[in-house]
């Protein structure tokens, strides 16, 4: 395994540190402000958009597709150390360089499942960063978690697919940008589990699709949300099936393992903030006569930080590596263990922060609250812990096969 960046990422990772440097960071009490103005969680600030220009014309754009006429052609290894250098201003980052979720994931199975007629309708405006994506799979009455609980039904009407349940957790849906949803459900409940779901395109113009309302994440309203969605017999053409029917979780899982780790390498950028933030409060800030930085707790918060970060960096990057080297399937085992890790870490970390900086950690004058919240939300999205602790546990008991006993143990 050699993670060495080559001459275009180490270019890259320059050109993106200095877009960082020079307009996100700056931007950020502007984008503030300009969503306080609005009094609208979903307002699309113009930030953005100058942001989008600024990045297209450094080339930092589609950074994460790896199809080299329509992205950066990047390797999953070579997109990591970029991902969590945007992980670091989560709100503006990733969209300004046209790479966040859930678009980034709709992208990707757009490019890989999509028809032509798909990709120029949806694919196209996506790229271009003109409209937003959700992905409508998690349900409120089912443990979503299996998804062979989805209920959402798709049935089959003549040249018409009929979509009818409800959705939730659809990240982004309450953005006006927000233009198409990729809804999963059941299309043929007397297949094998796994062959029972389909996934369609429905436009969120569509009678029948109708956003109830928009849940909170610790009492943050992320712009966009994280609505529940109705579809109310909600018909759309047969040509807007993406893949095959009954294709539905294989594309899921194809979609879901990128999603998964490149969460990860923002988290760790995330984490790396905090840990810049902890070690300039620390030096600046006095308690009984001497900094922060003195006190021997601090010290070993600041020193575990490190320790940790690191670790869950290498194994994001041999999680990248192995995705590249041996697909998305074989490294199943790697993207489960680095899910629990990094949001984990970033939770750790944050939590730490905010107890450095005290009542100030809780407020809106730092980004360590929203941290905390995002690490946290994590360790549920895009699969529970438990889910992926299970798939490693299982990969580890399954290595001697059942009923093997290791030759662990040898009394003469």
């Amino acid at each position: 395994m050699d993670f060495a960046y080559g001459p275009r990422v180490e270019e890259l990772r320059t050109h993106l540190q200095g877009f960082m440097d020079d307009s996100v960071y700056p931007a950020e009490a502007r984008y503030e402000e300009e969503m306080r103005e609005a009094a609208d969680p979903h307002h699309h600030p113009e930030v953005i958009e100058e942001l989008k220009a600024e990045a297209r014309s450094r080339g930092l754009w589609n950074l994460f597709l790896p199809d080299p006429d329509l992205g950066a052609g990047l390797s999953v290894l070579e997109y990591a150390p970029l991902a969590e250098i945007t992980g670091r201003s989560p709100e503006i980052a990733p969209e300004a360089i046209n790479c966040a979720a859930p678009d980034t994931g709709n992208m990707e199975i757009l490019h890989q499942f999509g028809t032509t007629e798909q990709k120029e309708t949806w694919l196209g405006p996506l790229l271009d960063g003109e409209i937003r994506s959700c992905f409508s799979m998690t349900e409120p009455d089912v443990a979503s978690s299996d998804a062979t609980n989805i209920r959402t039904r798709i049935t089959r009407d003549g040249d018409e697919y009929v979509i009818t349940g409800r959705k939730w957790f659809s990240s982004g849906a309450a953005s006006e940008r927000c233009k198409v949803s990729i809804v999963m459900g059941v299309t043929d409940p007397d297949a094998e589990p796994h062959r029972r779901q389909s996934m369609v395109l429905v436009p969120m113009a569509t009678p029948g699709v109708e956003v109830e309302r928009q849940p909170t994440v610790f009492g943050y309203q992320d712009r966009g949300g994280h609505p529940q969605v109705h579809f109310d017999d909600v018909r759309v053409p047969i040509g807007n099936l993406l893949g095959e029917q009954g294709g539905g979780f294989a594309i899921a899982q194809s979609r879901l393992g990128p999603g998964r780790i490149h969460h990860c390498m923002r988290a760790i950028g995330a984490a790396e903030r905090c840990l810049d933030l902890m070690v300039q409060r620390s030096q600046a800030r006095h308690a009984f006569g001497r900094p922060l930085s003195d006190q021997g707790v601090v010290q070993e918060w600041i020193a575990d930080a490190r320790i940790r970060i690191e670790q869950a960096r290498l194994l994001v990057l041999k999680t990248a590596w192995m995705i590249d080297e041996v697909g998305v399937k074989s490294a199943r085992t790697e993207i489960a263990a680095i899910k629990v890790a990094a949001p984990a870490l970033l939770t750790e970390i944050a939590d730490r922060a905010i107890q450095l900086f005290g009542a100030a950690g809780f407020t809106e004058d730092f980004p360590l609250a929203r941290f905390y919240a995002m690490g946290r939300w994590l360790q549920i999205a895009d699969g529970p812990d438990e889910v992926h602790r299970r798939s490693v546990a299982r990969a580890e008991l399954g290595r001697l096969g059942p009923g093997a006993v290791p030759d662990l143990y040898v009394f003469d």
